[in-house]
């Protein structure tokens, strides 16, 4: 008899084991609490102060500059970072037939006019070496455009050449402009775009010889490096510049979610692809604060969620961004994604749309999931309550409305359930009104109607705004708070922003 109930039993365990794992995956749920009266931090914007794009003379094309215009619309960034503002297709630097320097700054001034008439300011990344200025004028990269890596041939030169550049903007754009503007020395020395020898030594000359020219010029001009890959090099030159007394007013360097953990850590750590970015940016925090110049502004000038399977023109972004967003506060004055627009020549002109390329427009000006990303982002208000949650930010703010946005990250590649929110809101009546934006696969994604458009490679601008138009977010809904609760379902990489006001 008792072996007989024995065996009942396992059988009913068994049969709850085996029905517990056939839940539907709608079952999996969080319940984030948001007090309304609760202590606020500032919550600057630090991830849409600046973005990064191709290289300088693309910013002089119309498509640029209506990208810039759009992205500007939904996020009001302030900076842009490009390379290539001393490159040849420039023209800034060139030397007559005795060797004498010739300057001619007539592109960088139409460079500098179309964006600051767009209100936008550069990050003034000084790069790359013009050809005639060059050690090795053949030392090119393997960028379509192939900038010259090489050092200078005299330092005297460069050092004139330096002083000219930084003296015609002053000229041009007046004192009080340009001390708003940053000047960053090179881009990632610590691998290819580099030439000289040794890497790191040389670049430190380099950054050395630069810093004291833009000081010599103005003090008030803001100068900053190493502007590394990966989150390198960052002790040893702030050693550097301490030792040698070389100006400096910002520290930058970059990572990306799916840079390696031994280039970014230098062990072998299981750290995953969405948790990098921040814990690279803490690394080079803590890095700055350990040095003798431990209060400099730390700028990410280049970064971006994983790449697979072309997952940054998908609705990945939106939640990779955003749990970045979470984490990162804090820890960082600005973050450049990498970058606005797909008009970007690396590898050659972009022969279609959706190639998984950088940007938050598509070749054409076609609007990507994460340009509405950023758009739900930008609402976000500018004072931050605390909740424990690791899918959720709950802002306050200017006009006194709760902003919290939600997400269900389901990495590339990977298959994930659909998730429930109960946002339960205290301080608040219990009826509140509440509006609700999403980018999800039925809202602001473009892919599946690009693929039913027939996935035209050259769209006609009248396809362009047809797609434009059916993915965009149109007005939020609208509903109340029921008992003080919200509850949301979040389909894999939905990002949703709740407004309660």
């Amino acid at each position: 008899m008792q072996s007989s109930l024995a065996f009942r039993i396992r059988v009913l365990a068994t049969l709850l084991l085996l029905s517990l794992c056939a839940l539907p995956a709608a079952s999996a749920q969080e319940t984030v609490s948001i007090d309304a009266h609760a202590r606020t931090t500032p919550f600057p914007h630090f991830w849409e102060e600046m973005f990064g794009s191709g290289h300088a003379i693309l910013s002089l094309r119309e498509d640029y500059r209506d990208d810039l215009r759009s992205v500007k619309s939904v996020t009001d960034f302030r900076y842009v970072r490009f390379h290539g503002i001393l490159d040849r297709e420039v023209g800034s630097y060139n030397e007559d037939q005795h060797g004498n320097p010739v300057y001619n700054f007539a592109y960088v001034d139409e460079i500098y006019d179309g964006l600051l008439k767009n209100g936008v300011r550069p990050i003034v990344e000084l790069s790359f070496m013009p050809t005639k200025l060059a050690f090795n004028p053949l030392d090119l990269h393997v960028f379509w455009y192939h900038p010259n890596v090489s050092p200078p041939k005299s330092w005297e030169a460069w050092d004139a050449y330096m002083t000219a550049f930084a003296q015609h903007l002053v000229d041009r754009y007046g004192i009080d402009e340009v001390s708003q503007w940053y000047f960053e020395v090179w881009n990632e020395p610590n691998i290819d775009f580099w030439g000289g020898i040794p890497r790191q030594g040389s670049y430190f000359e380099l950054y050395a010889h630069t810093a004291r020219d833009l000081k010599k010029v103005n003090s008030r001009l803001r100068v900053g490096g190493p502007a590394t890959a990966a989150a390198s090099w960052v002790p040893a030159f702030l050693d550097y510049v301490a030792k040698n007394h070389v100006p400096i007013d910002f520290v930058s360097s970059h990572g990306y979610a799916d840079d390696t953990v031994e280039n970014l850590f230098h062990t072998d750590e299981n750290i995953p692809e969405d948790d990098r970015v921040c814990r690279a940016i803490e690394k080079v925090q803590d890095q700055i604060r350990a040095s003798a110049t431990p209060n400099l502004p730390l700028l990410w000038t280049e970064w971006n969620v994983q790449g697979l399977d072309d997952s940054r023109d998908t609705i990945f972004v939106g939640p990779g961004v955003a749990n970045t967003i979470r984490q990162c506060d804090g820890h960082v004055s600005m973050m450049s994604f990498w970058t606005f627009s797909d008009v970007f020549e690396e590898g050659g002109p972009i022969a279609k749309p959706f190639e998984g390329n950088f940007g938050l427009i598509a070749r054409g000006g076609i609007k990507k999931p994460s340009y509405y990303a950023f758009e739900l982002l930008h609402q976000l208000g500018d004072e931050r309550i605390p909740i424990r949650s690791q899918n959720a930010i709950a802002t306050r703010a200017a006009d006194g409305s709760l902003r919290v946005v939600a997400w269900n990250i389901v990495d590339p590649g990977t298959q994930g359930p659909t998730r429930t929110v109960r946002l339960v809101f205290s301080g608040l009546p219990s009826d509140a009104p509440v509006s609700i934006e999403r980018v999800d696969s039925d809202h602001g994604n473009v892919l599946p109607k690009y693929r039913a458009m027939g996935s035209p490679i050259d769209p006609t601008p009248e396809q362009v705004k047809e797609l434009n138009r059916e993915t965009a977010l149109g007005a939020p809904d609208q509903t109340h708070l029921n008992g003080g609760a919200l509850n949301l379902t979040l389909t894999p990489n939905a990002l949703v922003l709740v407004e309660v006001h």
